[in-house]
């Protein structure tokens, strides 16, 4: 999965009917925007061009991009250890999750303990999450050259869904390297 803008006209066609606003030219921005194309501003819809830019809203959404990869993952009795694939270009590599404790600890040599991520359907959110664990791992060492900032997120959807994505700035002996990646499993 990959992260794409959504284009979102929030309250404008109730705010063109308030002021009697032309309703071809909604119409016409209505339909562009559902095009996805940004939509042109138009003196017949009774509003400032200022005002009009503050409807349009660019909303975050997460997109299927239909690429499968298979996860290189290895487990013991209370560990999960990621590896490397092809497609996960070594974001998930030496991460690894003790089951017992939920602390998640990074090939940087840095670790941070799980929390629970609320239940939410809200309209604002991206997802709708049913429950769900996050990390945030934080942490720098400049004798050994190795720092991390990064959020690793395993989330059950309310279909059923499991999303986990991670992304991470991480500077392993010195060399920095930056990356996501957004997973979504099927149950």
């Amino acid at each position: 999965m990959e992260r794409r803008s959504s284009l979102s006209l929030v309250d404008l066609s109730l705010r063109v009917i308030n002021v009697g606003g032309d309703p071809q030219a909604l119409n016409q921005v209505m339909a562009s925007a559902q095009r996805g194309e940004m939509p042109t501003y138009s003196e017949r819809l009774g509003i400032s061009k200022k005002e009009f830019l503050s409807y349009v809203v660019f909303q975050p959404t997460l997109a299927a991009t239909n690429r499968t990869i298979r996860m290189s993952v290895s487990r013991d009795s209370h560990r999960v250890l990621f590896g490397d694939a092809p497609g996960m270009n070594g974001i998930l590599k030496g991460v690894s999750i003790d089951l017992r404790t939920g602390e998640m600890r990074g090939p940087e040599g840095f670790s941070a303990k799980a929390t629970s991520v609320a239940p939410s359907d809200a309209a604002d959110r991206l997802l709708d999450v049913k429950s769900g664990f996050q990390w945030n791992i934080r942490g720098n060492n400049s004798a050994t050259g190795n720092g991390v900032r990064g959020v690793l997120n395993l989330l059950q959807l309310s279909n059923g869904d499991i999303i986990l994505s991670y992304s991470r700035n991480s500077m392993l002996h010195s060399i920095t390297t930056k990356g996501e990646l957004i997973v979504r499993y099927h149950r």
